[in-house]
């Protein structure tokens, strides 16, 4: 199946009146958006929001029910599998195994991405380097603190050099240190190219991106560089952002 090609290639992620039903209820409902190459993209919003919903129909785990995408040049509606292949993805729960060493488990998704053996060890010793992790090579990941964890299911989620990473809610539960050094991997990643698509609820976070999107009930409410929407919104801080938007759909709801 070919590429499609796309009206401009910095684009790695469109987004046109995607939206996703469950029944009667809109959990994404008609949000349009693009997201440049090598960009940190905050996909912001409370639990509930529709963020993940959004996110797995990105990625290709979850077919659209109205509108389209392309990530990385292919349709999320008729190419799921040639997304996958050009994408890293980290989900909210853990996704490594924790009965294999650490080694294990990079080696086992090297394989699953498809790179080559001699590839796979000389990246595995330099991911090790990195992540000062030599003396956790032969742990079983079981046995490692969270904030280790979170860390090398990031590094395994962009092993294969993908073209973006989707990461939900990545510093889940970590504490303010580990999450100020994962934020660290993401800009060595995002300085090798890397397309950064991340969700949390973290208003603090949305700070360190370079755009950030709002959702609200299923949709996109405020969408620009987080200097800009405090602007807009009079605010000194994201969370006021965020608080105005939240107050503002109670009033329309009701």
């Amino acid at each position: 199946m070919e590429k499609i090609i796309q009206h401009n290639s910095n684009k790695v992620i469109i987004a046109e009146n995607l939206t996703k039903k469950f029944g009667n209820f809109k959990a994404v409902d008609n949000i349009s958006f693009e997201v440049e190459r090598g960009e940190i993209f905050g996909f912001l919003g409370a639990n509930g929001a529709g963020k993940t919903t959004a996110m797995r129909m990105l990625s290709g785990l979850s077919i659209p029910t109205g509108g389209k995408g392309l990530v990385a040049g292919y349709d999320i509606g008729t190419q799921t599998e040639l997304v996958k292949k050009n994408i890293g993805y980290m989900s909210q729960k853990f996704s490594l195994y924790d009965d294999l060493k650490v080694w294990e488990n990079i080696e086992l998704f090297g394989g699953i991405y498809g790179m080559k053996d001699n590839e796979i060890k000389e990246k595995t010793d330099k991911l090790m380097q990195v992540l000062d992790f030599e003396s956790e090579r032969d742990k079983l990941v079981g046995s490692l603190p969270l904030g280790f964890k979170q860390k090398l299911a990031f590094s395994v989620s962009i092993f294969h050099n993908p073209q973006v990473v989707f990461l939900d809610e990545p510093t889940g539960g970590v504490d303010p240190i580990t999450r100020r050094q994962f934020w660290e991997l993401i800009y060595d990643a995002t300085s090798r190219g890397i397309t950064v698509f991340v969700t949390t609820h973290y208003m603090d976070e949305a700070e360190y991106c370079n755009r950030v999107s709002i959702m609200v009930d299923g949709k996109i409410e405020a969408l620009d560089s987080p200097k800009n929407l405090k602007k807009q919104f009079n605010a000194t801080s994201m969370d006021e952002v965020f608080q105005q938007l939240a107050r503002k759909a109670k009033r329309v709801d009701s």
